[in-house]
């Protein structure tokens, strides 16, 4: 995750995303925790240790290059976001009508 301030948003907008962000954030590394937890009650033996940490391995590397805070590609991470459940669409009241228009829009695809 990187600390970068959105360049042409207003203090506001800069506050209301980076507390959105970060509440996704956690909610999606908390839904791997309990993801690892059910798992590491099935492990058995060498191989599923090993599946389990293939399956950290992705997952960490998804969430690092999903949550990238930079303005060319925040509105995208947002609907995807929204998509997958992460933030509702009511964390990010306090964005810009056009903004939240564009991330709705492409949250349905």
């Amino acid at each position: 995750m990187m600390d970068t301030m959105l360049e042409g948003w207003t203090d506001t907008e800069q506050s209301v995303a980076r507390e959105a962000f970060d509440r996704a954030y956690t909610r999606a590394v908390q839904q791997l925790v309990a993801q690892v937890r059910a798992r590491a009650d099935e492990l058995e033996d060498a191989e599923t240790v090993w599946q389990l940490h293939d399956y950290l391995s992705i997952e960490r590397h998804t969430i690092e290059g999903r949550f990238d805070f930079r303005l060319d590609g925040i509105l995208f991470v947002f609907a995807s976001l929204v998509k997958d459940s992460l933030l509702q669409l009511d964390e990010l009241n306090g964005l810009e009508a056009e903004k939240l228009a564009k991330i709705v829009a492409m949250s349905r695809f």
